[in-house]
């Protein structure tokens, strides 16, 4: 969505909501096939003082 030539705050909101809307309508999220966070890298035991990732 292109609103560079619209001036308007109120009217460039309203014009990028309905975009928005539109596209999420055109194709939906998909769920996923795992869970979140279940593939992030693992932390097995760390000695104090040390940062973790």
């Amino acid at each position: 969505m292109n609103t560079k030539n619209v001036t308007d705050r109120a009217e460039r909101k309203a014009l990028k909501r309905k975009a928005r809307k539109e596209a999420e309508a055109k194709s939906p999220l998909q769920p996923r096939d795992y869970e979140r966070g279940s593939k992030k890298k693992k932390v097995k035991r760390m000695a104090k003082g040390q940062r973790k990732r």
